[in-house]
């Protein structure tokens, strides 16, 4: 037998156990659904394991988590007969967090306790809930398929180190006692307990027992029969069958939203979920849950995500993404397969024709679950879109087969409502098209101030077009793949062309082609100044309050496209603006008459300048712009 050792926390652990203990306060009793529900993983992982190697229920095959109190002791304790773990697995399991980005999310903690409560929520705390209620935690547990003598005892405060020791333990599995603080003896009561696992945990599949103690016997009398004594004995307190394979018509929403908080360790309720059997040439059932809140770590890369894995009820695995496209992470639930073998690896559902079926399916289901939503509360949509609006925006360039589909739950801001909610889709601005308005007019910018006082909706606006208002980095992307709606071309009000087709008539194309031919000198004059500054210089109509602006052409990057590229560390070489001048603003006529040269490239530059700055929000050189203008503002004032 090993002698003690005592290690430290890590740093992210001693953070957690003082916020739990001082934020969890209003929910205490969440402790025991952690608890259990980690002791009935153990139990699926164990079963699991064993498909392969049935000498792991060293003749126990009956899993089962049991639940005991002592009022005297003042001690909870909850154990299993479940997977169990080694030394080294105790060290990592129980004094890290293994999730990667958690110094990034103790960094969102306010210090206001409501709030980082529900972080934590998000968070999942697991096996250090137990310190909400107890200031000493016990644990002893030995690894299924290991000698007695090689069982571990673990032992803390939850301040800032545990101790670690090597005992014996005859079965396998994991006891947990929790030494109840002075405050906390309510728990140490049997009937509380039992209230909290029927409240919590009656979805679990394996059996949560409690023991029952005996009668003695009664003798008859007169008026009534002899009762037998009864002996002591454990007794389930669930329903202990998997919820997933009952009739939906008997689940209440109660249990489906505690179901959700054991699959996901989240703390607030679903958003909505669907319950769906089939059968037929594939046979399987899926449960889908949309959350409402975004888990802290979505955009972190190497967060898993993915459904949990069951084949003929048996559990197989966690977080298998395999069913669940990439830009639908944030879905949770389970499906179980009667086509899948029970030995099922993770490299076998790579290339698998059931997983691709399997996917399929599930994905129709979730985009039919956010359509119906959509349809139906509108409110309700908008706070999904809020929570998961931009992940949902990644569908377009994944995946092709439901590109509508997922481009017809898509929502912007638009000039239409003048608002920055994203709240319109693609299918409203169609409704409101002008007639002849044969595109999906869009602009992309840093913010959506930018987007809405951008010059280049300036001629949209007096026709009374509606624009897309896109100000997310990742909608550049977004419209790199999503090129049409509904038969609709989408088009960019910042391209060199804006084609409005039958929305403009013939006076106004002749109005234009009269003022290229009258402004031919001074496009030419500014061409020569600005040189290789610019690839063209053109006189436009498109505005109609600013003097100047710049374009992209036909196949050429836009300026938010370039920036993403750069931000993602790829070296885009800048392209040459076109360059357009509205000869109607006072500035641009002022331009046309200055007779002086020098003064004349000095305004050309500057109004580039002004340009450049409007259309990306930075220039090259701050410097020289700030120079010129001073240079500008010194010569008018002589």
């Amino acid at each position: 037998m090993s002698q003690q050792e005592t290690h430290g926390f890590q740093t992210e652990v001693k953070q957690l156990l003082h916020l739990m203990i001082h934020s969890l306060y209003s929910n205490k009793e969440i402790f025991l659904r952690e608890l259990v529900s980690n002791a009935a993983d153990a139990a699926d992982k164990l079963r699991y394991e064993a498909l392969t190697n049935d000498d792991l229920y060293e003749g126990d095959g009956e899993l089962r988590v049991r639940i005991s109190a002592d009022k005297e002791k003042g001690t909870v304790t909850i154990e299993d007969n479940g997977i169990g773990m080694t030394r080294d697995g105790v060290i990592e399991h129980l004094g890290t967090i293994a999730k990667s980005g958690t110094a990034e999310f103790f960094k969102n903690m306010s210090g206001d306790e409501s709030k980082d409560s529900q972080l934590i929520g998000q968070f999942g705390v697991g096996f250090y809930s137990a310190f909400i209620v107890a200031d000493r935690v016990t644990v002893r547990t030995r690894a299924a398929g290991h000698s007695a003598d090689e069982a571990v005892l673990w032992e803390s405060a939850g301040e800032g180190d545990f101790t670690v020791e090597t005992i014996s333990k005859q079965s396998r599995g994991t006891e947990i006692t929790l030494h109840l603080r002075e405050d906390e003896k309510e728990f140490a009561d049997d009937y509380r307990l039992r209230s909290i696992i029927t409240k919590y945990s009656d979805h679990i599949s394996v059996p949560v027992e409690m023991y029952e103690e005996g009668t003695p016997a009664i003798e008859a009398t007169e008026d009534t029969e002899a009762v037998a004594a009864t002996e002591g004995s454990w007794k389930a307190m669930n329903k202990a069958t998997a919820l997933w394979t009952r009739n939906k018509n008997d689940v209440s929403d109660e249990e489906y939203i505690e179901f959700y908080k054991h699959i996901s360790h989240d703390y607030t309720d679903p958003l909505l979920w669907s319950h769906n059997r089939v059968e037929g040439k594939q046979e399987y059932t899926s449960l889908l849950y949309i959350p409402a809140k975004a888990p802290w770590d979505l955009w972190n890369r190497d967060r898993k995500h993915g459904l949990k894995l069951f084949v003929q009820r048996v559990f197989v695995m966690d977080d298998a993404e395999q069913f669940m496209p990439s830009y639908l992470r944030f879905v949770q639930g389970l499906i179980d397969s009667n086509d899948l073998p029970l030995n099922v690896s993770r490299e076998i559902l790579q290339d698998n024709k059931v997983t691709t079926a399997l996917r399929t399916a599930v994905t129709k289901r979730v985009l039919s679950m956010l359509e119906k939503l959509a349809k139906n509360d509108a409110e309700k949509y908008q706070s999904f879109w809020t929570e998961f609006g931009q992940v949902l925006k990644e569908g377009p360039a994944e995946d092709f087969v439901n590109k509508e589909r997922v481009a017809g739950l898509l929502g912007f801001a638009s000039t239409h409502t003048g608002e920055a909610t994203a709240n319109v889709s693609l299918a409203d601005y169609i409704e409101r098209m002008k007639e002849g308005q044969s595109k999906i007019y869009y602009i992309v910018a840093d913010s959506h101030e930018a987007a809405a006082n951008s010059p280049h909706l300036e001629l949209l606006r007096k026709k009374g077009i509606e624009v897309l208002l896109m100000s997310e980095r990742i909608d550049e992307w977004l419209i790199n793949h999503l090129t049409e709606f509904d038969g609709k071309k989408l088009h960019s009000v910042t391209r060199g062309d804006l084609e409005l087709g039958e929305l403009e008539d013939a006076s106004e194309k002749e109005a234009q082609e009269k003022l290229e031919t009258e402004s031919e000198g001074l496009v030419k004059r500014v061409k020569d100044c600005l040189g290789d500054k610019v690839s063209a210089v053109k006189v436009t109509t498109r505005l109609t309050d600013t003097p100047a602006c710049v374009v992209a052409g036909e196949g050429e990057m836009s300026t938010q496209m370039i920036k993403l590229m750069q931000a993602a560390g790829q070296d885009v070489p800048e392209p040459k603006p076109t360059f357009e001048l509205n000869p109607e603003h006072p500035l641009v006529a002022r331009l046309n008459d200055e007779q002086d040269e020098q003064l004349f490239t000095q305004w050309s530059e500057l109004l580039l300048q002004q340009a450049l700055l409007s259309e990306k929000g930075s220039l090259a050189d701050p410097s020289a712009f700030i120079k010129l203008v001073n240079q500008m503002l010194l010569a008018s004032v002589k």
